[in-house]
This record gives C-alpha cells, sequence and structure tokens, in this order.
C-alpha cells in the first residue's frame, strides 16, 4: 500500500527544507525528499548552500580574512604577532564541524515540524505521483495533493576544460583543498569565482581570474564595479577582463590554459584551474516524460509568478526555475508557495531581492543601477558617502567603498541602493526594506541612526541625494 502525503517536496535544499517547514506549519502531512551525499559518503539535508555552497564558502572567508587581517592589519591596533601561521587542516576541520551542525540542524527542523525527511530520489510521475528510490529499501510510489520541485542547481561544466576533482575542479573541490597551491586559475569573475579566489589568494595562492566579459561586474552598478576592481587588485587578485579561454590541459604539475583577449592568444600556466563560469539547474530523472513539466530553452522549469507549473498542483521553486540563484530567493519561494498551497494571500517581489559578494570589501545591492534607471527615462538624483568619512569604519581600519542611493527626482522614491565597504551584506538589509515599502530618501533622512555605527554611512548617503549631508562636503 503507498503512502500519501498533502505535499511531497522534493529536494531539501534552501528552497525544499523551507518549503517543507512552512507546509507543515499550516497543517500538511509532509514529505521532503532528497539524496544529497557529501565527500566522505553521508547523505545530508541543505543541498548545495549548506553543504558545498553558501555556508561552507563563508566559513574560508572568514578564516582566512581574519588570517590576513592579523598578517596585515593587525600591527595598527597594537597587536604585534610574529610568524603568523594558517594551519589548513583545522580551518577545513572547522568548515566542516559548521557544515555538519546546520546540516543536522534541518533533520531535527523536520522532526520538530512534523515533516517526513526521506533519503533517495524523488521522481515526479503522472498525476502527482512521485517514485521514490531509498538508498536503502524498496522503491515506492508515493501520492500526492501537491508536489513542489525544488531540485536545485550545480555547476557548469565547459567542454574545453572538463572537471577532473584534481588539477580542473569546480566550487565545491574548491572549499575541500587540503592545501595552499601556489598558483590558482579561475575561470569566472563573477560571485563564486571572487570569493573562492579571495580565500586562496589571502592564504598565500597567486590567483588569476579569467573573465570573458570586458565589464567588471556587469551586473552591479558602475560606481560599484569600479571601486571593486580597485581594491581587488590591490590585494593582488591577477583580474583578466575580455579573456575567452579556448582550452585547458591537464598534466602531471599543473594546467596549460590557452586564452584569447584583445591582444591575441595568451597562454597561463596554473596548478589548478577553477571553473566558475555559473551554475545549471539539475532536472536530470526529475519528472517522467509524461509528467506535464515544460523546460526553456536554457533548462529551467516553466513556471508563473507564483511558481506554478503547467500542471494544476505542482510547483517549482529554487534554482531549477527562473530568476537569481540565491539561497534567500529560494527560500522565500517556498514560503510563498507553501502559503498559496494553505489557501493564503502570498506573492513575491523580485525587484528588491539582495545580491551580496562576501568578498573584502563586501559588496551588496538592491534595486536598480543608475544605467537600469537611466536607460528607462526617469528622471533621477544620486547621494553617496563613502566609509573613509565613518568613524565606525575609521575605528574598525576599514574605510575602502562608500554607500550610493539612487532616487526618483519627482516622488524621491528609492530606486536602488548600492554598497562596497564594511559589511555591505548587513547593512543592505535597510536598503531592502525601503524598497519594500516604497520608501522615499526623506524617511531615511529622519530616521535615527545609532551612533557610531556603519549604518550612518546609508543615513547620510540618504541626506547625500538632497544635498544635505552632514559629515562629508556635498557635490
Amino acid at each position: 500500500m503507498s503512502r500519501s502525503f498533502d505535499v511531497v517536496v522534493i529536494g531539501a535544499g534552501p528552497a525544499g527544507y523551507i518549503a517543507a517547514i512552512r507546509a507543515a506549519q499550516h497543517g500538511k502531512r509532509v514529505a521532503c525528499i532528497d539524496e544529497w551525499q557529501n565527500r566522505d559518503g553521508k547523505y545530508a539535508f541543505g543541498g548545495t548552500c549548506l553543504n558545498a555552497g553558501c555556508i561552507p564558502s563563508k566559513a574560508l572567508l572568514e578564516s582566512s580574512e581574519l588570517y590576513h587581517r592579523a598578517g596585515h592589519e593587525f600591527g595598527k591596533h597594537g597587536i604585534d604577532i610574529d610568524g603568523v601561521e594558517m594551519n589548513i587542516a583545522a580551518m577545513q576541520k572547522r568548515r566542516a564541524g559548521i557544515v555538519r551542525q546546520l546540516t543536522g540542524g534541518i533533520a531535527g527542523l523536520f522532526k520538530a515540524a512534523g515533516v517526513e525527511g526521506l533519503v533517495g530520489h524523488g521522481k515526479l510521475l503522472k498525476g502527482k505521483q512521485v517514485e521514490f528510490t531509498p538508498v536503502k529499501g524498496d522503491q515506492e510510489i508515493i501520492s500526492a495533493k501537491h508536489v513542489i520541485l525544488a531540485s536545485g542547481s550545480e555547476p557548469i561544466e565547459l567542454p574545453i576544460a572538463k572537471f577532473d576533482g584534481d588539477k580542473i575542479i569546480d566550487s565545491w573541490d574548491t572549499l575541500e583543498l587540503e592545501a595552499v597551491p601556489e598558483t590558482l586559475g579561475v575561470v569566472g569573475a563573477g560571485v563564486i569565482g571572487l570569493e573562492l579566489g579571495s580565500v586562496w589568494a589571502r592564504l598565500g595562492a597567486k590567483v588569476t581570474i579569467l573573465e570573458a566579459m570586458d565589464d567588471f561586474l556587469f551586473m552591479a552598478d558602475r560606481d560599484v564595479a569600479k571601486v571593486a576592481a580597485a581594491e581587488f587588485r590591490k590585494q593582488d587578485l591577477d583580474i583578466r577582463l575580455g579573456a575567452m579561454v579556448k582550452n585547458a590541459t591537464a598534466g602531471e604539475s599543473g594546467v596549460a590554459v590557452e586564452y584569447e583577449d584583445k591582444n591575441g592568444t595568451q597562454t597561463l600556466e596554473v596548478e589548478k584551474l577553477v571553473v566558475a563560469v555559473g551554475r545549471r539547474p539539475v532536472t536530470r530523472e526529475l519528472f517522467a516524460d509524461d509528467a506535464g513539466i515544460q523546460l526553456d530553452e536554457r533548462g529551467f522549469i516553466v513556471v508563473d509568478d507564483e511558481c506554478r507549473t503547467r500542471v494544476k498542483g505542482v510547483y517549482a521553486i529554487g534554482d531549477c526555475v527562473r530568476g537569481p540563484m540565491l539561497a534567500h530567493k529560494s527560500s522565500e519561494e517556498g514560503v510563498m508557495v507553501a502559503d498559496l498551497i494553505a489557501g493564503e494571500i502570498a506573492e513575491m517581489n523580485y525587484d528588491v531581492i539582495p545580491s551580496v559578494l562576501y568578498t573584502n570589501p563586501e559588496i551588496a545591492w538592491t534595486g536598480k543601477t543608475e544605467a537600469e534607471v537611466k536607460e528607462s527615462g526617469r528622471a533621477y538624483k544620486t547621494g553617496q558617502f563613502p566609509f573613509m568619512a565613518s568613524g565606525r569604519a575609521k575605528a574598525m581600519e576599514q574605510t575602502s567603498g562608500f554607500v550610493k542611493i539612487i532616487a526618483s527626482k519627482d516622488d524621491d522614491e528609492v530606486l536602488g541602493v548600492h554598497i562596497v565597504g564594511p559589511m555591505a551584506g548587513e547593512l543592505i538589509s535597510e536598503a531592502v526594506l525601503a524598497l519594500e515599502f516604497s520608501a522615499s530618501t526623506e524617511d531615511i533622512q529622519r530616521t535615527i541612526h545609532a551612533h557610531p555605527s556603519l549604518a550612518e554611512a546609508v543615513h547620510e548617503a540618504a541626506l547625500a541625494v538632497d544635498g544635505k549631508a552632514l559629515n562629508f562636503p556635498n557635490r
């Protein structure tokens, strides 16, 4: 006799596990199926984000940043340290421990919420039936009133630089390196490439980043990208733009890379090569041919604004559907879909999803860039405030960067906020809230910010929009 649930979720990453818990909070009988297996052979919930992405990368970024600061900044604070060394094994043990704690925590959350976590492969069949193939035991068919597909994404592999797990590696392999390579090549100067490149550069690797685009961080505001590029180069990140990789050959000593730029064919020899050119949706064996699910030309599951597929009662969320591949976007889609299934009114505001790079300096933005506002034809005004004028930033010895706010001229509505500097990933939340409430710069101007704090830079940038900055000359 087959089991039945109100909701079956396939995938237990940030989209799937959040959707499952939210549905259970609505009193639904929920099962969540996932088959993620870590390199140690153990199965775990949490998907890429918790196991091989967001969380482990931030752990390494924090460790490597502290090491870098100890060697380059602590002396300014009067902290004299001689012969600072990084124990890579201890660093990696800490990373792995954090991952285990958080992924194990999901199992605990499932138990507390009443979600049945199923370890194995889930496949959608016709009529909202789910074929569940457990890691151990016999295959079974599960019936569901609603199915949520949350299968996530995986690194894109280049035909000319296939992953071998040793010399030519993906982001997961890079997070688990057991030694610092003397030279490291990175293909792609996006979020993943810059964060991973930063980690190993701080630890002593000579890092070269090859980016095919001519514009650095093309998706970011140009003022932010310009400052960020300058700061990264100060950190000895060799970023080469307009560099199209044509071939990569792994040998005993490393990888020979051939690429083309404006000066013609170039070569690069590195010990290891990280390919970080983006991610693609995982849909292999996710649904049967007659299940009714449609893919677009890029392989994403076709959904509407409320993440409904063409099949009534079947939804898809997270990295396997359109939109930015961000954990917080995925989770909020999970909440929306679970609420919709429960009969509640729910929606996603895709215009105010924040983006963050956890480099040093951090980079974060939400809303529109200045170029996008200009292209729209809407009259606008801007204000900037540099962290070098922030008392808190000076006390922290982190004065690079600024806060930039873009607002409409007609009604003063905040249209976009862009930050490059210390704790940008935390500061951006105020901006997201402002855009969500269609706030004006005057609203931010009249909001009291604690002193001394980094958040004052947001306040001053709002004042600067109207030429009223108090702690920096107005332009």
